[in-house]
């Protein structure tokens, strides 16, 4: 399959032209702290005298070769030169009189480095104002491409200028900084999933969580069980081929975005069953069936199916399947799943009934699904991450002794802070993403069909509107959160970082800009270089001014950020605050 034929976001060109002639006048003093800002902020920003110098129209970026930092860099000086870009407020700076400047430099201290989990991405940044060159050391290639980052969206105007006299040092608080899209519940195209990468790197997050196949589909062609996706997918035209999937994890790469698959197994499988009905239980059953309680419904939601794992044949398929996936996907962590296990989708079936009436439970099926799984996994080099249910699910669990925690990394998402603290306490490495916080689907109601919940008389206490993680999760919901709270020092070494994620029962490549936009910036900061300030103090308000302005600068750069304030705002410093707590 080629790249999807949905157009990317592009933003209306009349308003863009609007904006970017109109003149604004703001105070002497920004709101912001200084007239240009990075997002997300640098650990180190020094600019004690703010100026800028022109940008030569000859500007050249000198940088040792490289295989994926060469493109990223003659990508950077195509953006430096062409992006012309006009803030919404209009930098108080005053133009040098030296000569434009015409180099950046960049080193890099360790070019060998590869792209894995912890690769250190710490740059520095100077830019003089008495011309020449502009200095960018990083300690690996991927540090000098969050380097390019910063030093483009230190250029402006046109023609193009850039801030000078000062100094960044930067470096990120988490290694793991992430977003997780579901492709199985609704499709995404190739097209959509580079911007995705793009805009990931943009905001110096350095993880796309591929949750590629799910109970609804199973869009990705494995080589040596092609009747999956024959089956599985939605259509011919909704598959990813192996050479979709290179093209993805090639572009990631040149991004500095690493490319994590998530099958998820072995519940989330109903797809699976079009192919192999055999190895799948309870597979295209009504999810809940009528006059019984929530206990006994067959799924978290409509769409049924687990893998059996009493069937000798359930893993000839699954190492299959896992086998190629490792051979598309280079990245050494691999996701698998096993998230919400429902005991009733396997007691119905005959195998597992035998093996319950002999005194067996639910969670040694599980272990035994787990033990012959999970070394194969690891023998092929592999980390394994798994959602937290696999240890801490309330009715169908493993023991510890089933997960090395050498080899694996738990993925939390209920409970916020308090799961967190099990999965450290367990003594594993933890990513949040803990559905209160950092659910990106969340506040948009459900998609059950007939659902009563949408039928209450006026007056009535309307909940949360049907969606089961609601709130809606607001950028400052995001920003704010602290992935370790309430741990000490020493269990907070343990979270290497955090994924905001968008399930997609009700996304697809129409809304997928502006669910994860700005929002995941905002976590992209927090991520970064924290959400307090000097002082410690929480500094979303702060924040406000800054992220309207770089939403904007990515509505420019053809991602479709929604807006989080009126326009009228950011041209009002201060105005859209209040002097009352809330």
């Amino acid at each position: 399959m080629g790249y999807s034929t949905n157009p990317s976001f592009n933003p209306p060109l009349i308003s863009i032209i609007i904006l970017c002639a109109t003149v604004y006048t703001i105070p002497l003093i920004s709101a912001v702290g200084y007239p240009i800002n990075v997002w997300p902020k640098p650990t180190i920003f020094n600019w004690s005298r703010p100026q800028a110098i022109p940008l030569s129209p000859n500007f050249t970026i000198s940088a040792p070769p490289h295989r994926y930092l060469t493109p990223a860099v003659q990508r950077y000086l195509r953006q430096i030169l062409t992006e012309h870009h006009r803030p919404l407020v209009s930098p108080p700076l005053n133009l040098t009189s030296a000569p434009p400047l015409a180099t950046l430099t960049v080193t890099v201290s360790d070019a060998a480095s590869p792209l894995t989990h912890g690769v250190n991405e710490s740059y520095s940044l100077t830019i003089p104002c008495a011309g020449g060159a502009a200095a960018l050391d990083a300690a690996t290639p991927w540090g000098a491409m969050r380097g390019l980052e910063t030093f483009s969206q230190l250029v402006y105007s046109n023609p193009s200028r850039a801030a000078c006299g000062l100094y960044i040092s930067d470096a990120p608080l988490f290694a793991h900084r992430g977003i997780m899209l579901d492709t199985s519940r609704n499709y995404f195209g190739i097209g959509d999933l580079l911007r995705l990468i793009r805009a990931i790197s943009m905001n110096k997050l350095n993880v796309f969580h591929w949750h590629i196949t799910d109970s609804h589909s199973f869009p990705l062609v494995v080589p040596s069980e092609p009747e999956l996706a024959a089956k599985g997918a939605y259509g011919e035209e909704m598959m990813y081929t192996a050479a979709d999937v290179q093209t993805v994890v090639e572009y990631g790469m040149e991004f500095g975005v690493r490319v994590i698959p998530e099958i998820d197994m072995p519940a989330h499988t109903g797809s699976w069953g079009e192919a192999y009905p055999d190895i799948v239980t309870c597979a295209n059953k009504f999810w809940w069936p009528a006059e019984s309680d929530w206990t006994d419904r067959l799924a978290a939601e409509p769409g049924t199916g687990q893998l059996n794992p009493l069937n000798p044949k359930t893993y000839e398929v699954v190492k299959n399947v896992v086998n190629d996936v490792v051979s598309m996907f280079p990245d050494q962590f691999y996701h698998a799943g096993a998230d919400e296990i429902t005991p009733n989708c396997w007691k119905i079936d005959p195998l597992i009934q035998a093996f319950l009436s002999k005194n067996g439970t639910l969670s040694q099926i599980l272990e035994t699904f787990v033990n012959s799984t999970l070394p194969y996994i690891v023998s092929l080099n592999r980390t394994v991450i798994y959602w937290e249910d696999v240890l801490l699910d309330a009715n169908v669990k493993v023991s510890p002794s089933f997960l090395p925690r050498e080899n694996v990394i738990l993925q939390s998402w209920n409970s916020g802070p308090i799961n967190v603290k099990k999965i450290v306490d367990s003594g594993y490495r933890a990513i949040v993403s803990s559905s209160d916080f950092y659910y990106l689907d969340c506040g948009h109601g459900d998609f059950i069909g007939n659902d009563s919940e949408y039928n209450l008389p006026p007056g009535t206490d309307q909940g949360q509107g049907g969606s089961w993680c609601g709130p809606f999760k607001t950028w400052q919901t995001i920003y704010n959160y602290d992935i370790t709270y309430g741990l000490t020092e020493e269990e907070s070494k343990l979270v290497i970082g955090g994924e905001a994620a968008l399930w997609s029962e009700q996304a697809d490549w129409t809304v997928l800009d502006a669910r994860v936009w700005p929002r995941g910036a905002a976590m992209g900061e927090a991520l970064w270089s924290g959400n307090r300030d000097e002082m410690g103090n929480k500094r979303f308000a702060e924040a406000t001014d800054r992220l309207s302005e770089w939403r904007w600068r990515m509505v420019t750069r053809g991602i479709g950020a929604e807006p989080i304030q009126p326009l009228w705002c950011i041209k009002n410093p201060g105005m859209c605050n209040t002097v009352h707590p809330f």
